[in-house]
């Protein structure tokens, strides 16, 4: 009997490893798949009209005027000034400090990134898009798919970003 039992496990054993090919051959399937679709994305960044790019930035440049009359609507709503009125001591005024300086610096940063975006806009016109404005070279596509309204490559822009940093260190 214990010969026939270790026939039923032995027996047992090659489909258990018969069925774990299987399933890595299923998972290798589907990453194939995944890299594919991944690689068919990349290639239509890569090989996007400008007529494409065009309506990302307008979409973008909307969605910001979007957000900028949000916060300027909290402005004429008054919402601001309920915290004013509640401000009791130093403590509420600092925070309705706070407040009102990270709107405006909100409010700064949209415009900052609205003006990249026109400029973006003028280059896609003018058939510059997509060129450092510093070295001359071709800006990669990965990043022109994050930040669209890239002026710099990678390293063009660390290189202004370094120097910047040494400027603030420099007293006056």
């Amino acid at each position: 009997m214990a010969a026939k039992k270790r026939s039923k496990n032995t027996a047992s054993t090659p489909s258990a490893k018969t069925k774990k090919p299987v399933k890595a051959k299923k998972a290798s399937a589907a990453s194939k798949k995944a890299e594919a679709k991944r690689q068919a994305e990349k290639k239509e960044t890569v090989n996007e009209s400008p007529e494409t790019l065009r309506k990302l930035l307008i979409q973008k440049r909307e969605q910001i005027v979007k957000e900028t009359k949000i916060e300027i609507s909290k402005y004429i709503k008054g919402e601001t000034r309920q915290l004013v009125d509640t401000a009791l001591d130093d403590g509420d005024w600092s925070v309705v400090d706070l407040s009102e300086d990270i709107s405006l610096r909100q409010l700064s940063n949209h415009r900052e990134v609205m003006v990249k975006i026109d400029a973006a806009l003028e280059k896609l016109q003018e058939g510059t898009y997509g060129i450092c404005e510093d070295c001359g070279g071709k800006i990669n596509e990965e990043r022109l798919k994050v930040l669209p309204f890239a002026i710099y490559c990678k390293d063009c822009q660390e290189k202004i970003e370094q120097l910047e940093a040494i400027e603030k260190e420099r007293p006056i």
